[in-house]
């Protein structure tokens, strides 16, 4: 694979103005570029919905529709931990300090994960290579889904548009079941990592460990404990999974798969043409800014292009962020992509799956 430079040119001298706002707002208004006590209640919240239901159908007898219904809650929960604490934690911006940050980010192990998979698939590949194909793997849906218009076509693409949004539910499924083992395989072949180098031993120890561990809590307690036959308790499993593979999916989609956002190429040296800053700009786009419950559930995700210029800044300050980026932007006749409302973006997004899925010389 080449390798990918971004230009080291910027002659407006964008970023050096925006990191110069950005810490004298820090500064000035005294604050850590880290979480506060608004997060950690957050957190507990999060767990809390992801956690307390799963006691309750352990522990209480209910009809197998309040089961079913308190399943929905454990995978609302379980993005919202993703998404709050470990999302947050895995960059390193839940804390100050670093054992919390290594703790709270560990998290992903409850929701299938795996912290080394994870770092290096987003915060090495998708955060450094945003929207460029066969570099973030974000944009890769396999044979499936075309993201891109650089993408191979395929006849079943054009009902993409129809058939995706029953295919984001699997994320999360697919990291317990099948990912994450390709991802550390892969990762340890071509020496990717984030930080010091992997003893490959541990790592493949820690993996094992932990879906023995996630199984054992999620399917066998239940079996054991609850005596139910075993297809509720897969289907239950499932349910959890694909609602909050359903929710972390659509968050992604709607900050880079839409039709504001870009999917450059480098050119033939491998050299793109903005540095690292202004590329996040222009593949990557905000949504529902003024929506108080869509930034309090996603951990300030809506707010994708803040995330992706400071991405060891924790979320909570992103909404104030926001005017500075959107400012020193416009200034400098730069993109700043955003949509009003969660609703035009889902919209927008399946519009431009659509387009992507036409066949290229008709579209």
């Amino acid at each position: 694979m080449k390798t990918v430079t971004f230009s080291r040119i910027d002659k407006a001298k964008f970023f050096r103005t925006l990191n110069k706002r950005v810490n004298s707002y820090f500064k000035e208004n005294n604050l850590k570029k880290t979480g506060n006590w608004k997060l950690y209640i957050k957190a507990i919240i999060m767990f809390a919905l992801y956690l307390v239901p799963f006691v309750l159908i352990l522990t209480i007898s209910m009809p197998n529709w309040l089961q079913l219904l308190l399943v929905v809650i454990i995978g609302v929960g379980m993005a919202g931990v993703g998404m709050n604490v470990m999302h947050d934690s895995n960059h390193e911006s839940f804390s100050s300090k670093k054992w919390v940050n290594k703790l709270m980010g560990s998290s992903l192990y409850l929701l299938a994960g795996n912290v080394f998979n994870w770092k290096v698939q987003h915060n090495v590949l998708h955060h450094t290579f945003t929207n460029i194909k066969d570099h973030d793997e974000d944009m890769d849906a396999g044979r499936i889904i075309r993201f891109s218009k650089h993408a191979k076509w395929r006849r079943i693409h054009v009902l993409q548009k129809y058939y995706s949004i029953l295919l984001y539910g699997l994320l999360t499924i697919n990291w317990a079941i099948t990912t994450d083992f390709k991802q550390l395989h892969g990762y340890l072949k071509r020496k990717l990592y984030q930080g010091k180098a992997p003893n490959p031993a541990k790592e493949w120890t820690k993996l094992i460990i932990a879906k023995i561990v996630y199984y054992a809590i999620w399917i066998v307690l239940p079996l054991t404990v609850l005596n139910i036959v075993w297809w509720k308790v897969l289907i239950g499993f499932f349910v959890m999974h694909y609602v909050a593979g359903m929710i972390l999916s659509l968050i992604f989609q709607l900050a880079h798969i839409v039709p504001n956002t870009e999917t450059p190429l480098p050119d033939k040296e491998g050299n793109i043409e903005h540095t690292w800053a202004v590329h996040q700009l222009y593949t990557t786009s905000n949504f529902a800014p003024t929506n108080w419950f869509i930034n309090f559930y996603t951990g300030g995700l809506n707010y994708q292009v803040e995330h992706h210029i400071f991405p060891h800044i924790s979320h909570i300050h992103y909404k104030k962020l926001a005017k500075i980026v959107k400012k020193t932007a416009k200034e400098f006749n730069l993109p700043y992509n955003e949509y009003q409302s969660t609703r035009k973006a889902i919209i927008e997004h399946f519009r431009h799956i659509g387009s992507l899925g036409e066949k290229p010389q008709m579209a």
